[in-house]
């Protein structure tokens, strides 16, 4: 049967090899059982009990980090994900140990839900300025975020041949590696059209890194892989919100819940925008809609206080 440690890593293999899971999903799912085995000081699945629960959810709550911040509540729920699912597939290869249906999730407050209004939105997709490689580039970065409403780990994987201009649209592999469809705005061809027609390199990313220098570009002749990082697309959006003058913080998140809020204050139905989105659940998409329900303020203004004396 093997101890607890053993059998985490068995499960974080399954996640990766058979459930097709993404390296920074297992990751997380190590921290958080890791976390988990550490705190519990228990070699046998069949002690994990209701008890061992409650007082693992109790030092959670408590925990603190080097600067005495404590865990956000949604944080702490991660940790408890994690740990149900890890006993789902015990119980899947017959280990004895909790149930995972005894476990319920803590209730949280609302995500705040940030993001760009239209007056912000045209001067962040506005401010990459010029015609060189690096400007075309983030000009094309930018609309394509907005466009799509990709997450930044899908856009960094994006190849040049991945990406029909002319159909205006493409398939993107998501989390879970399910796959959808997005679609591409005027703006956005445009922009990836000319970013792409004047690219003078041969690397099949998307989106590839430019040197700054005579020196850097020696030295990147040597590298074989040009793509973008996360954290690069991150530096980037970054470097243009200041340059916009926003004052809020953005981050390509950021662009795809502007993504989401602009489909749904549109007239959108959320079933689309999850579709759109690539989210398993619509309760995911949720969050957007106690801010974008345009219907409820239309029906409020046309009703409410009508019979009051002018």
């Amino acid at each position: 049967m093997g101890n607890l440690q053993s059998l985490i890593k068995d499960y974080l293999d399954y996640l990766e090899v058979e459930r097709g899971r993404s390296k920074k999903t297992v990751e997380n799912y190590s921290h958080y059982l890791k976390r988990f085995s550490d705190w519990a000081k228990t070699e046998k699945p069949s002690e994990i009990d209701i008890g061992l629960i409650t007082e693992y959810r109790l030092y959670l709550n408590r925990v603190e980090d080097k600067k005495g911040q404590g865990l956000k509540k949604i944080t702490q729920n991660y940790h408890i994900i994690a740990l149900r699912n890890f006993l789902r597939y015990l119980a899947k290869r017959d280990i004895k140990s909790l149930s995972a249906e005894k476990i319920e999730l803590a209730k949280q407050s609302p995500r705040q839900v940030d993001f760009l209004e239209g007056e912000e939105l045209e001067r962040l997709l506005a401010a990459p300025e010029g015609s060189g490689p690096r400007a075309l580039r983030d000009k094309a970065l930018l609309e394509l975020l907005f466009s799509t409403g990709l997450r930044v780990s899908e856009l960094c994987r994006l190849n040049r041949d991945s990406i029909n201009l002319k159909k205006g649209e493409f398939s993107v592999r998501g989390k879970g590696e399910k796959i959808r469809v997005v679609f591409l705005s005027e703006r956005a061809i445009s922009a990836i059209g000319n970013y792409i027609g004047n690219r003078k390199d041969i690397d099949p990313a998307l989106f590839v890194r430019f040197p700054k220098s005579k020196k850097m570009e020696l030295a990147q002749a040597k590298l074989k892989n040009l793509r973008l990082t996360p954290r690069s697309v991150e530096r980037i959006v970054k470097h243009y919100s200041i340059k916009a003058g926003i004052s809020k913080k953005v981050t390509p998140h950021i662009l795809r819940h502007s993504f989401a809020t602009d489909l749904l204050t549109g007239g959108a139905d959320i079933r689309s925008v999850q579709t759109l989105l690539g989210h398993s659940s619509i309760t995911t998409t949720q969050i957007y809609t106690h801010i974008t329900d345009k219907q409820l303020k239309e029906v409020y203004k046309a009703f409410h206080g009508k019979q009051r004396k002018k």
